[in-house]
Parts: structure tokens; C-alpha cells; sequence
């Protein structure tokens, strides 16, 4: 998708029956000169028409860098935009991102998101530990994160 796409008339909701994305670490460390922080770092491929359910990030501020493709993207009582290639946004702990979406049907988006949380947290929870997902949505959702982080299909 060469060309920034369009923002959908009506927003989009959850649907769990869409693809999930992929979660890959790339680095975690302890950071020295903040006690109790650690800093994580991952890969969040969306493949074409992927979609994740409403979350927030209770102990982490996110950074988030679009890598490939587009995203729509809804935090709190904000609009919803569109984030492509280049672009940068960020969360504050406890956002509610309410829409992170693939834009694309037919091509996979990339993003890198880093997170700086509490040690313990992330010690004890594991990936589970960055996220809290809707409840609704919770059990499918994660079930099926930690299985692809696993190596599943």
C-alpha cells in the first residue's frame, strides 16, 4: 500500500474472527539508572486485516514506531488516526487504545514498539504482563499471542 489510505466512514470494532498479530521480542533489559524499570522492546506484525481488542498498557509508557503498512489507531476519547511508515506516536501509562488495526486487507503492517514498565511486572507476567485486554476479550486474545510467541500457529 504505497498510498496513505483513507479513514473509514464508520470506525471499526473488535472482531475476534480477524487475524491477531504477531508478537516477536526483541530486547528486554533492566535499566540501570531507573530502579525497578525495565525497558522491552517488540515486533508487532499485523498481517492484512489483522486487529487487536480494545487494551491498555496498565505500568508502561509506549513508544510506537510504524515500520511498514498503515495502522488506524484510537487512544482514549481521541479520534482515530492513521499512522504509516516513519511515523511516531506515543502512550501514556494506563492509555486506552481502543482501535490498533491493520489498514490494509491485502498487506501485512509492521510496528516496533518499546515499553519502559515496571521490573516486577514484567518479571512475574511475562508478556501477559504488558497488556490488560478488555475481559471479553481477554482469554482468546492472549491464548493466542503467547501461542504465536511460542512458536504456534
Amino acid at each position: 500500500m504505497s498510498v496513505k489510505p483513507s479513514l473509514p466512514a464508520v470506525e471499526p470494532t473488535y472482531n475476534p474472527s480477524r487475524p491477531h498479530p504477531i508478537i516477536t521480542p526483541i530486547y528486554q533489559h533492566e535499566l540501570p539508572n531507573c530502579p525497578g524499570k525495565s525497558i522491552l522492546s517488540i515486533l508487532v506484525t499485523f498481517p492484512p486485516n489483522a486487529s487487536t481488542p480494545p487494551h491498555t498498557h496498565p505500568t508502561a509508557f509506549v513508544s510506537v514506531s510504524v515500520v511498514s503498512g498503515y495502522v488506524y489507531n484510537k487512544m482514549n476519547d481521541n479520534p482515530m488516526t492513521i499512522f504509516g511508515p516513519g511515523d511516531v506516536f506515543f502512550e501514556g501509562i494506563g492509555c486506552r487504545h481502543r482501535i490498533s488495526d491493520n489498514a490494509s486487507e491485502t498487506e501485512e503492517a509492521k510496528i516496533v514498539a518499546t515499553l519502559v514498565m515496571d521490573t516486577k511486572v514484567l518479571e512475574a507476567k511475562g508478556v501477559q504482563g504488558i497488556v490488560d485486554v478488555d475481559d471479553e476479550w481477554r482469554d482468546i486474545f492472549m491464548s493466542e499471542v503467547v501461542k504465536r510467541m511460542n512458536g504456534g500457529t
